[in-house]
Formats: C-alpha cells, sequence, structure tokens
C-alpha cells in the first residue's frame, strides 16, 4: 500500500493585536470591505456584504436604500456591529460594536458626499454626485463605534505553529 505524502506548507500564527481608538480608526480607514450585522424584529441577527468608509467623526458610514433590511432593521433597533476586512480575505480584521442612525434625503445628501470622499476621494462633479444620490433616494446609515475587539487574523494557534 502506498502512503499519499502531505506537503506541509509553513502555518501562520492567529493572532489578536488590542487597539486604541487612534489605532482602530487608523486600521479602518483604508479598508472599505465589511459584514454589516443587524437584529431582526424576530431577534434574530441579519448580516448584509457592505462597502463602509469612516467619516471625520470616527463613524462607520454606509450607503443605502431606505427600503433595504439593514435601514429597516436599524429604524427599530440601532444596536449595529461590523467586521471590517482587510482586501486580502486571508488578511487581518476587526469587528466594532455601536449604535447606528440611518439619514434619509434631504439631511443624507452632504454625509452621502463625505462618504464618498473618505473611500474614493473626490468626484469629478460634486453637483452630478448630489443629483444622482436624489434621483436613486439613497440613504446614509451611520455607526457611532462604541466598542472595538482587537485586530485580528486567522491561522493555527500558536500551540501548532
Amino acid at each position: 500500500m502506498r502512503v499519499a505524502r502531505v506537503a506541509t506548507m509553513p502555518r501562520t500564527i492567529a493572532s489578536t493585536t488590542s487597539v486604541s481608538r487612534a489605532e482602530m480608526e487608523e486600521f479602518v480607514r483604508p479598508r472599505h470591505h465589511a459584514v454589516l450585522l443587524t437584529h431582526r424584529a424576530d431577534g434574530g441577527v441579519q448580516m448584509s456584504p457592505v462597502t463602509c468608509g469612516m467619516d471625520t467623526d470616527g463613524r462607520v458610514v454606509i450607503s443605502t436604500y431606505p427600503e433595504r433590511a439593514k435601514a429597516v432593521n436599524l429604524r427599530r433597533d440601532a444596536r449595529a456591529s461590523v467586521c471590517v476586512l482587510s482586501d486580502d480575505f486571508g488578511g487581518a480584521w476587526i469587528q466594532l460594536d455601536g449604535t447606528a442612525e440611518v439619514l434619509d434625503l434631504p439631511e443624507a445628501l452632504e454625509p452621502l458626499v463625505e462618504y464618498f470622499r473618505c473611500i474614493s476621494g473626490e468626484h469629478p462633479d460634486w453637483d452630478e454626485y448630489r443629483q444622482a444620490m436624489r434621483d436613486q433616494g439613497k440613504s446614509l446609515i451611520r455607526v457611532t463605534v462604541e466598542r472595538w475587539g482587537p485586530v485580528a487574523t486567522g491561522g493555527f494557534p500558536a500551540r501548532l505553529a
């Protein structure tokens, strides 16, 4: 009988690094992929993959539509958690917990401009962008971060590396 050989690959060690508020914001600002967790009326959870940014006040901002489940859920129960991911799926992440508010037009218009800026920089035509947001009837979710976990990475426990 022949025994198959399994190639051994270097094992990465899982890590967690506690960070200050400033370090958390520094980690989150360049990352724009996240999973938003909200609470359904029946108490269950609802998760949405989202594009997010961090505004100048340190709130996580997410563009949405007023009828989407995340917006409906947050209007009823403002508790929100956001898992901010690195572009590389195997990269570091952090969980943020806080209280969310949903802004609708016209109140959402200028915060939507800031949302765009914190993700993509300057728009070539802000009037056109504002009109597109009006035409689409966009809303903005702002999560005030009250608690955050460590910056974490996946991998093996140190005892197995």
